[in-house]
C-alpha cells in the first residue's frame, strides 16, 4: 500500500539532505540574509550551534503575510518558473532550507519590511504558531534553538562542540571573503571571533588569515575567453599544510570543484612539495547559461557546460603568473598596462560565449601543458551530463591465507634476528678504523659496527620508551612559541591537546585561533615546532585520526641524532664495550633512518678476497 508522507515527516527527510549539522544552517540562513540585500549581518552561536543560532541582517525583510509562507516547503521569492533555473543568480532558490531547519528546531522568525511594522513567527518541530506584532529594526533576526530535538537519532551523530565549532567558523570565514563588500559580525560564545567592514577583500582576507597573508600573494584581475578570474593566490614558497586555506567561489558562491581545483593543482605542480598545498582565494565569474548551480543538495558544487575550457583557462593563468611569463603583465593586478587600460571583466551573451569557446579550445591545444602534479585534464562536454567513469571488475583473485602468510613471516624474522644477536661476551674488542667504526671479532667472523648509528639507535629506543609510558619530563621555553592557525585547524588540534600534554608539551588556547606552546619534551629541546605542527595539521587531509606516535618518530630520530656520539669521534675500549653491550648483541638492528648498525664479515670472505680459497 502507498502512503502520502504528512508535511512533518517529509519535511524531516528533507532536512537531511539540507540541514545535517549546525554549519549549514548558518549557511541556508547566511545565505537568504546575503540575498536580502543586507550591508551587515551578524552572526551568533552558542555550544558549537547545537544550542542556539542567532542571524540578524538589515536587508529587505519579509512582509507580515508572507511570513506563514517562509516556514512552507518549496516557498521562494527568488524563483517563478522553470526557465529561471538556467540563469540563477542568488545564493537560494529552492525554498526547501526554512521549512527544513524548522521541521528539527525551534526556530522563531521577527522580520521587518521598510514600509511595514516588525511581526514575529515560531515554529516548533514544524508546528506554526501565529504571527504576532513584535519590536525590531528593518531586517530580519532568525533563532534557531535545539538543534534536532525531535530527532535524537541525526543528534547524537553530531560531533563536539568544539569540532562543530570549528565548521561553522569555517564557513563564516567563507562568507567573509566572498562578501567583502558586506559587514559581518561572527560572535561564539559570548565572544566576537571574526568582525569585517565591508571595506574589501584585502581587508576581508586579513580578518579572516592576518595581514600577514597578504605580503605573500599575487592579486589576479584576469579575463581570459569570457571567463573573469580574480583574487588572490600564494607565491611559489608560500604554502600550506592541508586543503582548508582554499577558497573558490563561482559566481559568487563558495563551491569545490574538481576540474578547477585540478587546474590550480598542476599550475602548482613544480612549486611544490608533497603534501603541500596552494594558498588561494578565488572568484570565478562565468556566463550563468554554462554553469549548474542545481546538481547538489547543499549547493557545495556546479557543473560546467565545458570542463575543458574552464580547465584550460584557469591554468594557463595561474601557470603564466607563477612562471612569471610575459602574459603575467596582462594577469595581476594593479599592473599598469603599455597600451589602453583593458576593459572591466564582463558577462558575454551567448553568442559571444559560443565563439569565445571554439576560440579557447583552438588556443588551449597549445595553451595548457601541465608541469608537474597529475595531468588531469577534463574532457569537454557540451551538455550538462555527469561524468561516468567505466569500471570493469578485475579477475577474482586467487585466496590466500593471510594469517598463516603472516605466521610464516613472523616466524621467519624471530629466526633471522636470533641467528643476528650474539653474546657480548664473546665479542672481542680488535681497536676502530677512521674513528667512525668499531672493530670486533667472534668466532669466524669480524663485526664493523658504525659507532654513530648504534648510538642513535639506543637513544632513540629510550626516547620512544618514555613517550610511550608517558615518563617524559617538560623543559619550560625561554620564549612560548605561538601558532596561529584557522576555525577547523584549532578544532582539530584541540582534540590533540590531551595527548600532546601527556607527552610533555604544555599547550592551551590563545586568544581566538592561537595555540600556544610553554613547554617542550626534555628530549625535544630544540624541536622545529614550526614543522611539527605542520605534520599534524597534514593530516587533516588523509580524514583519519592523527596518530601522533608516528610524528613524534621523526623527531626523536632527530634529536637521537643530534645526542649521539658522532663519526670522527675517538671512544675509549672501555666506551666502545659499553656501547657494545647496551646493544645485547643484537648485530640486527638498524638506526631510526634505517641504516645498519653493524655488517658482519666471515672469515671465507675474507680469504677469497686475498685468494686464499676460491
Amino acid at each position: 500500500m502507498i502512503h502520502i508522507l504528512t508535511p512533518d515527516v517529509y519535511n524531516r527527510i528533507a532536512a537531511g539532505e539540507v540541514v545535517d549539522r549546525p554549519y549549514s544552517v548558518v549557511k541556508e540562513l547566511v545565505e537568504n540574509a546575503v540575498d536580502a540585500g543586507a550591508t551587515e549581518i551578524s552572526v551568533e552561536i552558542e555550544s558549537g550551534g547545537k544550542k542556539s543560532i542567532r542571524v540578524s541582517d538589515n536587508g529587505c525583510g519579509i512582509a507580515r503575510d508572507d511570513l506563514p509562507r517562509a516556514y512552507s516547503p518549496h516557498a521562494t521569492s527568488k524563483l517563478e518558473k522553470a526557465e529561471d533555473l538556467f540563469s540563477v543568480s542568488t545564493l537560494g532558490f529552492r525554498g526547501e532550507a526554512i521549512a527544513s531547519i524548522a521541521s528539527v528546531s525551534r526556530m522563531c522568525i521577527v522580520s521587518k519590511t521598510a514600509e511595514g511594522e516588525a511581526f514575529s513567527l515560531s515554529c516548533e518541530g514544524g508546528k506554526l504558531g501565529e504571527v504576532s506584532p513584535a519590536g525590531g529594526a528593518n531586517g530580519t533576526l532568525v533563532t534557531v534553538e535545539d538543534l534536532f530535538y525531535n530527532t535524537p537519532a541525526r543528534l547524537k551523530f553530531l560531533k563536539s562542540d568544539a569540532q562543530e565549532e570549528g565548521d561553522v567558523s569555517n564557513m563564516m570565514a567563507r562568507f567573509l571573503l566572498s562578501r567583502p563588500n558586506i559587514s559581518f559580525t561572527y560572535t561564539v560564545n559570548g565572544k566576537v571571533k571574526y568582525r569585517s567592514f565591508g571595506d574589501g577583500l584585502p581587508a576581508a582576507i586579513a580578518a579572516v588569515y592576518g595581514t600577514d597573508v597578504l605580503h605573500n600573494c599575487y592579486e589576479l584581475n584576469a579575463d581570459k575567453h569570457g571567463i573573469a578570474l580574480r583574487g588572490f593566490i600564494g607565491n611559489q614558497n608560500f604554502s600550506k599544510a592541508n586543503r582548508s586555506y582554499q577558497s573558490l567561489f563561482v559566481n559568487g558562491r563558495y563551491v569545490v570543484n574538481q576540474t578547477v581545483s585540478a587546474a590550480i593543482a598542476n599550475a602548482y605542480g613544480a612549486y611544490l612539495m608533497k603534501r603541500q598545498y596552494p594558498f588561494y582565494v578565488l572568484f570565478l565569474d562565468v556566463p550563468a547559461e554554462i554553469v549548474d548551480v542545481n546538481v547538489h543538495p547543499n549547493k557545495a558544487d556546479v557543473r560546467f557546460a565545458d570542463n575543458q575550457v574552464i580547465y584550460g583557462s584557469v591554468y594557463s593563468v595561474i601557470s603564466a603568473v607563477l612562471d612569471g611569463n610575459s602574459r603575467a603583465l596582462e594577469y595581476l593586478a594593479n599592473v599598469p598596462a603599455p597600451t589602453a587600460a583593458p576593459t572591466p571583466p564582463h558577462v558575454p551573451t551567448s553568442p559571444q560565449t559560443e565563439m569565445s569557446y571554439e576560440q579557447a579550445k583552438k588556443e588551449l591545444a597549445f595553451d595548457v601543458s601541465p608541469v608537474g602534479g597529475s595531468s588531469y585534464f577534463p574532457p569537454a562536454r557540451s551538455e550538462f551530463t555527469p561524468n561516468v567513469l567505466e569500471v570493469r571488475e578485475p579477475a577474482p583473485a586467487p585466496q590466500t591465507d593471510y594469517f598463516e602468510e603472516n605466521r610464516k613471516f613472523l616466524a621467519e624474522r624471530n629466526k633471522k634476528a636470533a641467528q643476528e644477536r650474539l653474546d657480548p661476551a664473546t665479542l672481542v674488542y680488535k681497536g676502530e678504523l677512521f674513528r667512525t667504526y668499531l672493530f670486533y671479532e667472534a668466532g669466524d667472523c669480524a663485526y664493523l659496527i658504525d659507532q654513530h648509528a648504534a648510538h642513535e639507535r639506543l637513544i632513540y629506543d629510550r626516547l620512544r620508551e618514555k613517550c610511550e609510558k608517558r615518563a617524559v619530563v617538560s623543559q619550560p621555553m625561554l620564549m612560548p612559541f605561538v601558532l596561529t592557525v584557522n576555525p577547523q585547524e584549532f578544532a582539530f588540534l584541540e582534540k590533540q591537546f590531551p595527548l600532546l600534554t601527556e607527552l610533555g608539551f604544555e599547550i592551551g588556547e590563545f586568544g581566538g585561533t592561537s595555540v600556544k606552546v610553554s613547554a617542550v619534551p626534555v628530549e625535544l629541546q630544540g624541536i622545529d615546532l614550526n614543522a611539527f605542527f605542520g605534520e599534524v595539521l597534514a593530516s587533516m587531509e588523509s580524514l583519519r585520526a592523527v596518530k601522533l606516535a608516528d610524528i613524534l618518530k621523526d623527531k626523536l630520530a632527530s634529536a637521537a641524532c643530534k645526542a649521539a656520539v658522532k663519526g670522527g669521534e675517538r671512544l675509549t675500549e672501555d666506551e666502545a664495550r659499553a656501547l657494545v653491550e647496551q646493544t645485547e648483541g643484537n648485530m640486527g638492528l638498524k638506526c631510526p633512518h634505517g641504516r645498519p648498525i653493524a655488517v658482519k664479515v666471515k672469515k671465507t670472505e675474507l680469504e677469497k678476497l686475498f685468494k686464499r680459497i676460491v
